[in-house]
C-alpha cells in the first residue's frame, strides 16, 4: 500500500512550515515570520513508530481575499486536502480563534476527511493557557492538541492522533526508480508552467509576478516513457539582487535541488535570449556534474526563417562554450508544442550519465588517440600515457595514468575528453578526467 499522506494546513503564519520541517526531520519549507511565505504544496516523508507517511505543506489559507497570489495559494491548500488521507489542522493559540479559523474548520468538515486539530505556539512548560480552551467551539470530534513546532513538544501526541484516524495497514516501503529532474532557471523562464503542462493540472502556482515559486517543489510523473519526479525550484536570482531573506533561502535551495537531480532542464526564455544570469545557473548544474537540457521555452512568440534554430543554437554554445553537450530543445510551455520530447530526452541523457566504457575500450581509444596526436613534451620531457580507467558514472569520470601531472595540459586533457565523447556519446552530460601520476597512491 501507498504510505498514507498527511496535509498540514491553516492561516497563513500559525507555524505550518515549522511542523513540517519537524516531521520530515530537515529544514526543507521555509520558516520565516512573515506571512505566505510558503505558497504552493510541499511534499516531505516522515516516520513514526516505524510507520512511514507523506506529509505536505500547504501555504496558508485565506477565506476571503482578492489578491490573486493568496487566491491560488487557497486553491493549492484545497488541492492537498483533497489528497491527503488525513488533515493537521493548525492554529495559533497567541492570536486566539478568529474568524478564518471557524471559516477553514467548515471547510475542513465538508472535507470528509479524518482532521486533528493543532494548536500552536504554546511554547511554555506547564499548564496550557486559557485561550486554548477557546479551540474546543470549532466542534471537531477530537481534543485539540496543545503544540510548540518550534520546540517539538506535542508533535508525539500530534502524529499518534493522525495514527488513531488512519487504518492500521502495514504500508510497504516502495523504491524510488523515478528518474530526479530539477528545472531550473531564472525568475519567470516558465519553469512551473512546463511542469503544469506535462501535467495537465494546476499543480504549482502559474502567474507572471516573477519570483512566485520560493520553494522546491517535488512532483511526481508517471507516462509511457517511465517514472519520474520533477523538482521545481525558485527561479535563481542575480546575487546582487539577493536582498530578501526569503529569497537567499530559495538560492540556497536551488542549489540543494540541483543536487538531488539526475537530469536538469535550464529553462531559458526565448524573447530574452541567453543572459549572464543564464550562463550563472547552467554553471550550477555543470560544477554538480549533472546531465542537463538547455529548454529554450516561449519558442511560439518568437517570428522565425530557416535560420532561427540554427542562430539561437549558435548564440546558446557561445554563451555556454563549457556546455557544448548539452541538447538544445525549442518548446512552449503555452501550446505544448514539443513538450512531451522531453521525455525521450531526459531518458536519453540519464543514461548517457551512466553510461560506463570497459577499460579494454578506453584503451584501445587512448592508443588511437595518442598515435593521432602526440602528447605534449617540455624541456626533453614527454608526457607518457600508461592507461585510462573509468571510476564512477554520473558524471562518467575518468581516471588516467601518466608519467607527470604537469606535462598533462589543459589543452591535451580537452582533446583526450573530444576523443572520448566522439568514441562513445555522452552526449548531455560532464565528464569529469582525474590525472594520477604512476605510483600515486593517494
Amino acid at each position: 500500500m501507498a504510505k498514507p499522506i498527511i496535509a498540514i494546513v491553516g492561516r497563513p503564519n500559525v507555524g505550518k512550515s515549522t511542523l513540517f520541517n519537524k516531521l520530515i526531520g530537515e529544514r526543507r519549507a521555509i520558516v520565516e515570520d512573515t506571512p505566505g511565505v510558503t505558497r504552493d504544496r510541499i511534499y516531505g516523508e516522515g516516520e513514526w513508530c516505524g510507520r512511514e507517511f507523506v506529509v505536505i505543506d500547504t501555504g496558508g489559507i485565506e477565506p476571503k481575499t482578492d489578491d490573486i497570489i493568496l487566491k491560488q495559494m487557497r486553491t493549492q491548500a484545497e488541492i492537498a486536502i483533497d489528497t491527503a488521507d488525513a488533515i493537521i489542522f493548525m492554529c495559533d493559540v497567541r492570536a486566539g480563534l478568529v474568524a478564518d479559523d471557524r471559516e477553514i474548520a467548515v471547510m475542513l468538515k465538508k472535507s470528509g476527511k479524518p482532521v486533528v486539530l493543532a494548536v500552536n505556539k504554546i511554547d511554555r512548560v506547564g499548564n496550557v493557557p486559557f485561550e486554548f480552551y477557546e479551540f474546543y467551539e470549532l466542534g471537531f470530534d477530537k481534543d485539540p492538541i496543545a503544540l510548540s513546532s518550534i520546540h517539538g513538544s506535542g508533535s508525539g501526541d500530534l502524529l499518534d492522533a493522525i495514527f488513531d484516524e488512519l487504518p492500521a495497514e502495514d504500508y510497504e516501503d516502495e523504491e524510488d526508480d523515478s528518474i530526479k529532474v530539477a528545472v531550473i532557471g531564472k525568475p519567470n523562464a516558465g519553469k512551473s508552467s512546463i511542469i503544469n503542462k506535462i501535467l495537465g493540472e494546476e499543480r504549482l502556482i502559474v502567474s507572471n509576478i516573477a519570483g512566485t515559486t520560493r520553494d522546491a517543489i517535488d512532483t511526481k510523473v508517471e507516462c509511457e516513457w517511465g517514472k519520474y519526479t520533477f523538482i521545481d525550484t525558485a527561479g535563481i536570482r542575480r546575487k546582487s539582487k539577493v536582498e530578501e531573506v526569503i529569497e537567499k533561502y530559495s538560492v540556497l535551495r536551488a542549489h540543494t535541488a540541483v543536487e538531488r537531480a539526475d537530469v536538469c532542464l535550464l529553462m531559458i526564455d526565448a524573447k530574452e535570449g541567453i543572459t549572464e544570469q543564464d550562463e550563472h545557473i547552467a554553471g550550477i548544474a555543470h560544477e554538480a556534474g549533472k546531465a542537463c537540457i538547455v529548454v529554450v521555452n516561449k519558442w511560439d512568440l518568437i517570428e522565425k526563417d530557416n535560420d532561427t534554430v540554427n542562430e539561437f543554437t549558435k548564440k546558446i554554445y557561445n554563451a555556454l562554450s563549457y556546455m557544448t553537450y548539452a541538447p538544445i530543445l525549442f518548446v512552449s510551455a503555452m501550446t505544448g508544442q514539443r513538450v512531451q520530447k522531453l521525455f525521450e530526452m531526459i531518458n536519453y541523457v540519464n543514461e548517457q550519465s551512466k553510461l560506463r566504457i570497459s577499460t579494454g575500450m578506453l584503451n584501445d581509444m587512448l592508443n588511437d588517440a595518442t598515435a593521432r596526436v602526440q602528447p605534449p613534451s617540455d624541456k626533453g620531457k614527454r608526457l607518457k600515457i600508461y592507461y585510462m580507467t573509468q571510476a564512477s558514472v554520473a558524471p562518467p569520470t575518468f581516471v588516467i595514468f601518466a608519467n607527470s601531472i604537469e606535462l598533462f595540459h589543459f589543452s591535451y586533457q580537452r582533446y583526450l575528453e573530444n576523443c572520448i565523447r566522439d568514441t562513445f556519446g555522452f552526449r548531455g552530460t560532464p565528464i569529469k578526467i582525474i590525472i594520477r601520476e604512476r605510483g600515486d597512491n593517494n
